[in-house]
């Protein structure tokens, strides 16, 4: 009989430990998910702000360069080019829909996207480059009021 109690204090002793043992598992598991949400909370409040710097950026650029456009410092093409390529890489609650924005800078767009620049121009020979520069020009001369009435719309956002 008290062999049987000594197996029965020492099976005793052991539960308790292993119990012990579990709850301070079950305790440093509970610490780690509070940090772990603390973390994620964290890193996304610095993500939604450097989103939003990003997007500041990025909108100075757009109105320097709308700016430029109103004051024709750029040709409309190039200005066209230039802020399709800016607001389309805007994100989150400035996010825009350039073609349902501004439709005047984005036909403009449609018509000078593939036309080569630099380089690629340099080498095209002086007869084409002159049919695209009268096809530009000419979507450029249709669409002049309709895009400087967009870059003061774009002005006045700012």
């Amino acid at each position: 009989m008290q062999n049987m109690t000594l197996w029965l204090g020492l099976a005793g002793s052991i539960v308790t430990v292993l119990a012990c043992y579990a709850g301070y598992l079950l305790f440093k598991l509970y610490q780690q998910t509070q940090r772990h949400k603390a973390f994620l909370v964290r890193a996304e409040a610095e993500q939604g702000e450097k989103l939003k710097q990003r997007n500041a950026t990025i909108m100075e650029s757009v109105f320097i360069i709308a700016n430029a456009g109103k004051q024709a410092q750029c040709d409309m093409s190039e200005v066209s080019i230039r802020l399709y390529k800016l607001m389309e890489v805007l994100q989150a609650e400035k996010a825009i829909n350039f073609a349902l924005s501004y439709p005047a800078m984005y036909e403009l767009y449609q018509v000078v996207k593939d036309m080569p620049r630099g380089e690629a121009r340099k080498i095209l020979q002086k007869q084409e480059r002159m049919t695209l520069d009268l096809e530009r020009m000419k979507a450029e001369a249709r669409l002049q009021d309709s895009i400087k009435l967009e870059l003061d719309a774009i002005l006045a956002t700012k």
